[in-house]
């Protein structure tokens, strides 16, 4: 899907728009950009004054005197007008380069801040490398348009403009005719000759954004890919996408050289023109050496920033789409919202209670059917059954990362529909059955359970884990470094890292997703004793594949289909001899 969209977003049009959502990011530093503005003009005003300080000079040197003094003056006068206009153009650089500085990381931070209020569902559909380039390729756009196109494209137009006035003002109407015929033709051939580099450019885009996923989703699951000795197969799917890129980046190319030539041959064309004109006018003393100079000074100064504005549009229409790209991702709202008069989670003791709970992810199947039970306060209660009985949805509607379809759920009696995420999921911790870590060190990501924890607090979670021996046997303790998700540690010692993760977040409510169904016997009894070690802290919900870890729960709910075909104790279940007895017989047999 997230292919999908990427195709979409490449084939439509630039949407302009998106630069006034750029605007509330620019007003936080009004006083330097006017600072700047001023710059900028003192700059352009020093730039198209060089070429008369040097026509001057040519003519005071060309003119029969020993008045050394004229030309000494206006020479200094020259050097210290290069000098404004460099320092003007650095000043305006510095002034200006805060602002973009500030408004890319603002536009960054929303962007990633947005990303993770979405919901579930968009993060499973999402790829992460093309959403990271999205993200990339937008902040950098934004870098290009303010430093450029703002204080380039509308400022060069205007000094283009003055030129043209300047020639027909002092000279002849065929110069500013020159100026104005080959600035238009330019353009026009720039803006179409683009267009037609459109294309290939969103093609190599689209190669980039492929290649770089595959590459991120196949070391993401390297350890798949070793387990079936696949890295020559990832390597050829890689290379397939590489081709790709490089035959895209190869049209690209030569469309670019198309680009160029044309824009050579008409500067050639504009700059002959203009220099055969005026060494006429200088041959029938209708021009002095120092105006022949002059006019060349000037058809230089606007062939250079007619350069510019070529490479300005190219990467300009590249620019507008990357940001409008990165702005489409604030555009996707959320499938769960806090309601409009949502309030707080007020917290008693943490009980938990299903109210008919249905739930589908697609109309036609039903994943929850009419659950109902209720978890009293320090209380555990188990949810068994076979995979797709709905274990797992159930943690995931209290967690409300889906709204249930039909029915309510309920913490110390209020709707958790009607009480924002973020109080209610400050209320709940969870063991995962795949606990993923940071690239960090066991410490760092124990605390991540509570950000502000001091090191007392974060002790007491890794004794009540059973982890403070483990930790004491490492070189460097708590600091020894996790490795990428987590990879350095075993499946047991990352479960216990979670549940002392999960302890020190302090919450009335813990999950526990089959936190031991891949761990082996002496593995999962240590995970058993850190959970007992907790049990009557917290209203527990454990979500079980072994029987044998949940012998002890106050309640065994059995889930079949989206049903509760049982629930009771241990013992009650295994006198009704219906499912559970079955499953338990089972994993008990030989």
């Amino acid at each position: 899907m997230r292919g999908m969209r990427q195709s979409a977003a490449t084939d439509q049009r630039v949407d302009w728009s998106s630069l006034k959502q750029l605007l509330p990011y620019l007003m936080e530093f009004k006083g330097r950009i006017g600072l700047a503005l001023l710059c900028l003009i003192g700059a352009k005003l020093a730039s198209v004054g060089l070429p008369f300080i040097l026509k001057h000079i040519v003519d005071q040197l060309n003119a029969d005197t020993s008045l050394i003094v004229v030309p000494m003056a206006l020479l200094i006068a020259y050097g210290l007008v290069r000098f404004s206009n460099v320092l003007f153009g650095e000043l305006r650089d510095t002034l200006f380069g805060r602002v973009t500085e500030r408004a890319m990381r603002r536009v960054g931070h929303r962007v990633f801040q947005h990303l993770h209020s979405l919901d579930l569902a968009y993060h499973l559909n999402r790829r992460t490398g093309g959403v990271s380039r999205d993200i990339e390729r937008g902040v950098s756009g934004i870098s290009f348009l303010m430093r450029f196109m703002v204080f380039n494209i509308v400022p060069t137009f205007i000094e283009i403009g003055m030129i043209a006035v300047l020639l027909f003002w002092n000279y002849s109407f065929w110069f500013a005719l020159i100026v104005v015929v080959s600035v238009s033709a330019y353009v026009g051939f720039s803006v179409v000759a683009t267009e037609w580099r459109t294309a290939t450019v969103r093609a190599m885009n689209k190669a980039e954004s492929q290649s770089s996923t595959r590459a991120v989703d196949s070391l993401l699951n390297f350890e798949t890919v070793k387990y079936f000795n696949n890295e020559n197969f990832e390597a050829d799917r890689y290379d397939v996408d590489l081709a790709a890129w490089e035959a895209a980046r190869r049209k690209n190319r030569l469309t670019l050289f198309g680009l160029n030539g044309g824009q050579s041959l008409i500067i050639a064309t504009a700059a002959t023109a203009a220099m055969v004109l005026a060494a006429s006018q200088v041959a029938s003393q209708a021009m002095t050496i120092g105006d022949f100079v002059l006019i060349n000074a000037l058809m230089m100064q606007i062939f250079m920033p007619l350069n510019f504005l070529g490479f300005v549009y190219r990467e300009m229409k590249g620019s507008m789409a990357n940001i409008d790209a990165m702005f489409a991702l604030l555009r996707v709202q959320p499938a769960i919202k806090d309601r409009e008069r949502a309030r707080p989670l007020v917290l008693g003791q943490g009980k938990i209670s299903f109210h008919d709970v249905g739930f589908y992810y697609h109309a036609d199947r039903q994943i929850l059917q009419g659950v109902s039970f209720t978890v009293p306060a320090k209380q555990k209660v188990a949810i068994v059954g076979g995979s797709g009985s709905g274990k797992s949805t159930i943690m995931k509607l209290l967690f409300r990362f889906y709204d249930v379809t039909s029915g309510q759920i309920q913490i110390d009696g209020q709707n958790i529909a009607d009480v924002t995420q973020q109080s209610l999921r400050r209320a709940i911790s969870v063991v995962p059955q795949d606990t993923v870590l940071f690239n960090a060190s066991i410490y760092d990501n124990i605390q991540y359970g509570n950000v502000n924890a001091t090191a007392e607090e974060v002790n007491e979670a890794i004794r009540m884990a059973y982890l403070d021996d483990f930790i004491r046997q490492l070189p460097d303790g708590g600091d020894t470094q996790v490795g990428e998700r987590g990879l350095k540690l075993s499946g047991g010692e990352k479960q216990r890292v979670a549940i002392a993760r999960a302890i020190l977040k302090k919450p009335k409510i813990l999950v526990f997703d089959e936190a031991t169904s891949s761990l082996d016997s002496q593995a999962e009894q240590r995970i058993l004793a850190a959970m007992e070690r907790v049990r009557g802290n917290y209203t527990s919900v454990v979500i079980a594949h072994r029987l044998s870890t949940i012998v002890d729960a106050d309640l065994i709910l059995v889930l079949d289909q989206g049903l509760i075909v049982e629930q009771g104790t241990h013992q009650e279940l295994l006198q009704h001899g219906q499912h559970y007895a079955a499953a338990w017989r089972l994993q008990n047999s030989d």
